[in-house]
């Protein structure tokens, strides 16, 4: 699993743009080159080679999607929790991540550090 970490947009930046921002490009050219990535419905639309979970029809129920769909779309969530379930961790087990009371602007660079650490702590 590749794990990255953005500098911080200001304000309410959604993850959607912030992507678009920092990495995209590359998330792109690593599906051109067989590598796709994992995200959740909040990246519809992101390009080529981002997967994402099948939205279900509007007003229709879960088993409207065929199988097949709800199993690709159960299977990359479950995946995904993995990296979620990594970020919780490292969140907890660096509690500076917790509360940022400095400037934003030195947050990327913490959790950068703190993935380095957290690598050499394992």
């Amino acid at each position: 699993m590749n794990t990255r970490v953005s500098d911080v947009e200001p304000g309410s930046t959604s993850a959607i743009t912030a992507a678009r921002i920092h990495a995209l490009p590359a998330l792109c050219q690593a599906a051109a080159d067989g590598l796709p990535t994992l995200a959740d419905k909040g990246y519809i639309g992101a390009g080529i080679g981002i997967r994402i979970p099948v939205r279900r029809p509007k007003g229709q129920s879960e088993q409207a999607l065929h199988v097949d769909t709800r199993m690709f779309s159960a299977l990359l969530r479950h995946v995904r929790a993995l990296g979620e379930r990594t970020a919780a961790e490292l969140k907890q087990r660096w509690r500076t991540l917790q509360h940022v009371i400095f400037s934003p602007s030195r947050i990327g660079d913490i959790a950068r550090a703190a993935l380095v650490l957290n690598g050499i702590w394992k």
